[in-house]
């Protein structure tokens, strides 16, 4: 299975990886979880096979450890500290980039469906749409919204 995804990535990026800007938002209270076991180091890896990152953030809520701050500051991602809800926070930066012109892909690490209208729009908006998740509840409306679907236990 990592090999097709692997040669979907390679289909999406083409010949221009060089040239394609990515900002990628990751939903950490839904996809950090012990019971999930995501790598964020497999996560940049990843992503950095679609082109070059410029926004790479993490959004968490007010009650995150601070050993999860400094784990994900090490993996070189912004975090961003949320006192209510992370996926308001999380929308409204990406739909921000989705009207940056230097931004070409948008990627949405996540299993919430709520974050389909951010995808509907980036690709309204002509930018090709990542969602990277894994089950368990990894939303089906998310996955065929999106141009291309990562499963990070695959």
């Amino acid at each position: 299975m990592p090999g097709n995804v692997i040669q979907k990535i390679k289909d999406i990026v083409g010949k221009k990886k060089a040239e394609k800007s990515v900002a990628c938002f990751v939903d950490g209270p839904n996809i950090l979880r012990k019971e999930l076991g995501i790598d964020l180091e497999r996560v940049r890896r990843l992503v950095g096979k679609l082109g070059r990152m410029k926004i790479a953030k993490v959004f968490l809520d007010q009650y995150a450890p601070d050993k999860l701050i400094e784990a994900v500051t090490n993996q070189g991602f912004d975090v961003v500290i949320v006192p209510s809800d992370v996926d308001v926070a999380l929308a409204v930066d990406a739909v921000e980039a989705v009207f940056n012109p230097a931004i070409d892909t948008i990627v949405i690490v996540s299993r919430d469906s709520d974050f389909k209208p951010v995808l509907m729009k980036a690709k309204a908006r002509g930018k090709e749409t990542v969602v990277a998740g894994t089950e368990p509840d990894f939303s089906s409306a998310l996955k065929n919204t999106a141009d291309l679907v990562i499963d990070l236990k695959g």
